[in-house]
């Protein structure tokens, strides 16, 4: 399969981690699915209260800091909560008791089940190791260190700016590009020399609106035509099709 980048002509890759690195995207969305329909359901204010799909992951969640995907999600359905504070309970009905509710569920999967990474995304990984490309995580998630470990993957990424990295330094969440600049600078590259990596809608849109050299759009159920549309310069399915000489790896 023809190679989609040159890595030669790059200083850094910058890899999304949860549908890209690892399958855990479906671990989030059926997760924010639980959580979702299960307010729903209980809900009695104004607002649609007609089931979350998984088409509303895509449109309104899918990459986005976790508090930031609640907004948006109840926005679309007319439902307006008080944002709470971090130090709300799971169970209170506030953005943050919305939010952190989901993330118990989604640990609660990770601790059980574990995580294997993509099999091509590995392929990728250990091509780049072969090269003087610099690697990174950044993920709006606050797990992704966690996630690497269990995946047996942190070592390889000299940096990972997650979640909780980017509430720490002041740091837009995608579709920003400011968690993706970061990691650049910090590797000691700039947009114009690093690769960026995403499933996500709002992940590509970070990576066009910060003019990174190359937007890779990694297709696991957005649609091609979607990341094209958000920003992609380059889209595939498994990350195998980016390794010179190695055919398509089933995720």
């Amino acid at each position: 399969m023809t190679t989609a980048i040159d890595w030669s002509e790059h200083r850094a890759a910058l890899f999304d981690l949860d549908g890209v690195i690892t399958p855990t995207a479906e671990v989030h969305m059926r997760a924010w699915e639980v959580m979702f329909n299960d307010f729903l359901a209980g809900w009695d204010g104004p607002g649609d209260t007609s089931p979350y799909t998984d088409r509303d992951y895509f449109d309104h969640v899918d990459g986005k800091p976790r508090y930031d995907g609640v907004r948006d999600f109840l926005a679309s359905r007319g439902i307006d909560l008080p944002e709470g504070s971090e130090s709300d309970s799971p169970e209170a009905e506030t953005v943050h008791g919305l939010g952190d509710r989901k993330n118990e569920s989604f640990n609660e999967v990770l601790e059980r089940e574990g995580v294997r990474p993509y099999p091509g995304s590995v392929a990728l990984l250990d091509h780049l190791a072969t090269l003087d490309i610099r690697l990174a995580v950044v993920s709006s998630s606050a797990n992704a260190p966690a996630v690497l470990r269990t995946a047996g993957l942190l070592d390889r990424f000299e940096t990972v700016v997650s979640g909780t990295v980017a509430k720490e330094l002041g740091l837009p969440g995608k579709p920003a590009p400011d968690t993706f600049l970061h990691a650049a600078a910090t590797l000691g590259a700039d947009a114009a020399s690093s690769v960026v990596l995403e499933d996500a809608v709002s992940g590509v849109r970070a990576g066009a609106a910060g003019a990174f050299a190359a937007v890779v759009g990694v297709d696991r159920g957005a649609g091609a035509a979607v990341l094209t549309e958000a920003g992609a310069t380059v889209v595939v399915t498994d990350l195998a099709e980016l390794v010179p000489g190695v055919p398509g790896v089933d995720a």
